[in-house]
């Protein structure tokens, strides 16, 4: 059999497949007598009807519709592995002819195969890592996390005014636009702190500066893309508010002693408490670090792919995680509708957040595949039948006939390209470790530290330049 493949537009190429009349001959022949010892021929034994009796009770053109149909179905799989394309979809076939003996067959098809893009640059991916072992800093913010859980909330004197840093305890009466109480909202008493996301920035606004025992009204039109938990349900509708600040309570966190070490966490002092958490931590990074490297890589590689991704692929990868996201529910026993409640998700996010995980995920793919081509990744005969002995299959070589006989072998082939490339990323990517806990500390403290003032000399020294300079 050749082949020879004809580029089109828009990713799609034209296969001509020839086929030799020496093979044309034999698979004719071999219908032939699959006819004789499938059908009863009066006056024949099983098996041994001649060809112009079978003609003559088929039809003159049986044996050669069906050979052509055979040739069809299965030729055109082999052309495809044999030009290593890796299609999207089914082959759309030109019109054919049916074969005749003694005679080579040509016959052409378009497919769309999966686009070659080029990244920006193949440059060694640099990205930036946490410490493999726990730092003093992660330490200390899981010490920080678990002093958090024993938090109390004491009151603040009547005379304290309400800041964003505080929480407060109210009392809230909500109404819709036809004056309906809504039960969700209204409460004698609800423990709140700003920021929270359980109400929104503007509820914030209007209850800074109240102290115990004022009471406030005042009416929020909720936006139609709310995402505050308490008012999701609300979303393009006005809510009116009476808000009494039963009182204004000051988050109190424990003091991290030994003695809050051993009564509260049951550890032997803090620096045995200090050592445990660097145990969990460093197993935990043991086992995550492998993936979090993997997705920091893809994160960078990707932003090196400067076209949308191919919609035809979009569509393919979005049906491939809505089954997966489907079996993974009816696992959990889980409905669809207890999910979204769940992640407070609407249909139309959900579908938005599907849409953009499948155009992320054709990109990835699509960014390995041109690293892979770029460094002359080529995937082998070996290389595929070496994958599908280890697939625990009774009979690999026999799967992997039917693979290819189906038309899948692309499947495996583009697979094993990907996966030589990424283990050549992670290889050879530089890595800069960052203490990541260490960071956001600092940037925390700078945020909470004031501005510096001027030295009054060197505001007088400031006037007195301004003065001359007037002069």
């Amino acid at each position: 059999m050749e082949t020879k493949v004809e580029s089109l537009e828009g990713n799609k190429v034209k296969v001509t497949v020839t086929v030799d009349a020496a093979d044309i001959d034999g698979r004719i022949g071999k219908t032939y007598k699959d006819f004789a010892r499938r059908y009863n021929f009066p006056g024949f034994r099983k098996g041994k009807a001649p060809r112009p009796v079978i003609d003559n009770a088929l039809g003159a053109e049986a044996v050669a519709a069906t050979v052509t149909d055979e040739l069809l179905n299965s030729s055109w799989t082999a052309a495809i592995e044999a030009e290593k394309l890796f299609p999207v979809g089914g082959p759309a076939m030109d019109e054919t002819e049916l074969v005749k003996a003694g005679e080579p067959y040509e016959y052409s098809f378009t497919i769309e195969t999966r686009p070659e893009i080029d990244l920006a640059n193949y440059d060694k991916v640099a990205i930036e890592m946490p410490f493999a072992e726990a730092t003093d800093a992660e330490i200390e913010e899981q010490l920080a996390a678990m002093a958090e859980h024993y938090t109390d909330y004491e009151d603040a004197s009547a005379a304290t005014k309400m800041k964003p840093e505080n929480f407060a305890d109210l009392a809230m009466k909500a109404t819709d636009a036809d004056g309906n109480e809504i039960a969700s909202l209204t409460s004698e008493s609800r423990l709140y702190g700003p920021g929270t996301g359980m109400l929104s920035a503007a509820f914030d606004d209007e209850i800074m500066g109240m102290k115990k025992g004022q009471t406030k009204e005042f009416t929020l039109e909720v936006p139609a893309d709310e995402t505050a938990v308490l008012l999701a349900d609300q979303a393009g509708k006005p809510v009116a508010f009476e808000v009494t600040m039963n009182v204004v309570k000051k988050k109190t966190t424990p003091e991290i002693t030994d003695e809050w070490a051993k009564e509260k966490m049951g550890f032997e002092s803090v620096a045995d408490m200090r050592e445990r958490i660097a145990e969990s931590l460093n197993m935990q990074k043991a086992s995550l670090m492998p993936r979090i490297k993997e997705n920091n890589i893809m994160a960078e590689l990707v932003e090196r792919v400067d076209i949308d991704a191919p919609q035809a692929l979009v569509e393919e990868a979005e049906t491939s995680l809505l089954q997966d996201f489907f079996g993974q529910l009816q696992q959990a026993g889980m409905t669809f509708d207890a999910y979204l409640a769940s992640q407070n998700l609407t249909p139309d996010q959900f579908k938005a957040d599907l849409k953009a995980q499948s155009s992320d995920h054709v990109k990835e793919e699509l960014a390995l595949e041109a690293w892979a081509r770029h460094n002359g990744m080529d995937v082998t005969d070996e290389d595929i039948s070496a994958e599908f002995a280890k697939s625990g299959a009774e009979d690999p070589a026999a799967l992997e006939q039917e693979w290819r006989d189906a038309g899948r072998l692309h499947l495996i082939r583009l697979g094993l390209m990907r996966q030589k490339a990424i283990e050549d990323l992670m290889a050879n990517a530089e890595v800069t470790e960052v203490d990541f806990a260490a960071k956001a500390a600092d940037e925390k403290k700078a945020e909470k530290k004031p501005a510096k003032k001027a030295p009054a000399k060197k505001k007088a020294a400031k006037k007195d330049e301004a003065a001359a300079d007037a002069e």
